[in-house]
């Protein structure tokens, strides 16, 4: 089911929304040389907690996945790139982390990313990869508007992308957002333009340009949730969830 919401819903998405990007802001901050994933988890049911929200990971169990994710946040590092499950590492100076986070409050879900290099070490590669991601997000963030198509969507993503060097994995990509975490509405990372749904207002979406340096072969890490880069290279992950309205989009997931 793809849904559709009223302006009051999309009021209760908005908190949400400010409540994920808040959070991922705390985190980062947070976040540095010697810091556990561990406690990232750790911090984040917290703050979780104090908004008045709920995890959409913590019994999160899909097909793709090895049962429940019992977790509060994905933590992938340099390699990993989707689905990192929290583990007992502590960061280093230059490793690459992203942090993807999804809540639910008041019926409604929203779910965003960021990447970032921890410490004073830039490995070579590490910001070109978090900047085609954030340019890709902003490409097919502007062409989310009522009467333009997922295609739309998919092209601006894939263009920029691509247009930087990189090869494009459409395993997983953006997905609608709402009363569940993931809507039936898949948004790939590259596509034709002119297809698929009909983009409407009152359409909540989750876009979320991911690549890998070298590959678009992905590989499952033995805890059977962690989606690692095949060749070993580093990798980024970018996501905001936005509203479709009858001008611009609106970008749910930032803080305020």
């Amino acid at each position: 089911m793809i849904e559709i919401f009223t302006p009051r819903e999309v009021d209760r998405a908005r908190e949400t929304g400010a409540i994920v990007g808040g959070i991922l802001r705390d985190l980062r901050s947070r976040v540095q040389v010697g810091t556990n994933l561990l406690e990232i988890d750790e911090w984040t049911r917290e703050l979780i907690a104090d908004n008045g929200a709920a995890s959409c990971y913590v019994d999160y169990a899909p097909s793709f996945g090895r049962g429940p994710f019992g977790h509060y946040i994905c933590t992938a590092v340099n390699d990993a790139v989707l689905h990192g499950m929290p583990h007992d590492y502590r960061l280093a100076d230059g490793d690459l982390l992203t942090l993807d986070l999804a809540v639910t409050k008041g019926g409604l879900a929203a779910d965003a990313a960021i990447s970032f290099v921890v410490g004073n070490r830039r490995p070579e590669g590490a910001a070109a990869l978090i900047d085609a991601t954030e340019r890709a997000l902003a490409a097919g963030i502007e062409v989310a508007r009522a009467g333009n198509r997922v295609g739309d969507i998919s092209r601006a993503i894939g263009n920029v992308l691509s247009g930087a060097g990189y090869s494009i994995n459409t395993e997983f990509g953006g997905h609608s957002i709402g009363t569940v975490m993931h809507g039936d509405l898949h948004i790939p990372n590259t596509g034709r333009p002119g297809r698929g749904y009909i983009l409407r207002p009152g359409l909540l979406i989750a876009i979320e340009p991911w690549v890998m340096e070298d590959t678009n072969v992905l590989v499952t890490d033995a805890d059977g949730w962690t989606l690692r880069s095949s060749t070993g290279c580093l990798t980024a992950h970018t996501e905001h969830t936005i509203a479709i309205t009858d001008g611009a989009a609106e970008i749910l997931t930032l803080p305020r």
